[in-house]
């Protein structure tokens, strides 16, 4: 028997998720893999063909008034908590899990992994196809530029860019 094995086709009903907040939006294409641990606040975006992989075990945690673009992608396997009115750009990926390295002799794919939470603060902005990294916390207010590589922790109200991103600025009071 082959070690591959379906994670299933994505589709979901609201009745599934461990809590759902009023007024949350899901459009066309998007994926949900196990909402049971997947809570959702109110008035939450998620866009087309955006991809929310809730792992079985952990929790992916949106707060309320957050915007999710079209074609993200999350994976909660070490756990993602994302605040509230957070703005997150198309193509955005969340990690928070990595192969480790097993030398030569072991294959990539096949080495252990390891999991890392994944916390996005309060009014924090990502955008377009940025990358966050396993076990990395973007503090409130930070915004992170398009394409940025977020590889440590962004201070709160940073303005970081660049890959892997660096701190460019901060935002002014």
């Amino acid at each position: 028997m082959g070690r591959n094995r379906s994670h299933g086709d994505g589709r979901f009903e609201l009745s599934q998720f461990r809590a759902i907040g009023a007024d949350c939006v899901f459009e066309t294409g998007v994926l949900v893999f196990h909402p049971e641990n997947i809570t959702l606040g109110e008035n939450i975006y998620v866009g087309h063909y955006a991809i929310l992989k809730g792992y079985y075990k952990n929790e992916m945690t949106i707060g309320d008034g957050t915007w999710i673009g079209q074609q993200c992608f999350f994976h909660s396997a070490g756990g993602i908590t994302i605040g509230k009115n957070v703005g997150i750009g198309p193509g955005v990926k969340i990690l928070t899990s990595v192969h480790e390295e097993a030398g030569r002799g072991v294959p990539v794919l096949h080495a252990p992994t390891t999991m890392a939470a994944v916390a996005i603060e309060d009014d924090v902005d990502l955008g377009i196809n940025s990358v966050i990294l396993p076990g990395v916390t973007v503090g409130k207010g930070a915004i992170v530029g398009a394409g940025a590589v977020v590889n440590r922790d962004v201070p709160p109200y940073a303005i970081v860019a660049g890959v892997p991103a660096k701190v460019i600025k901060f935002r002014p009071e």
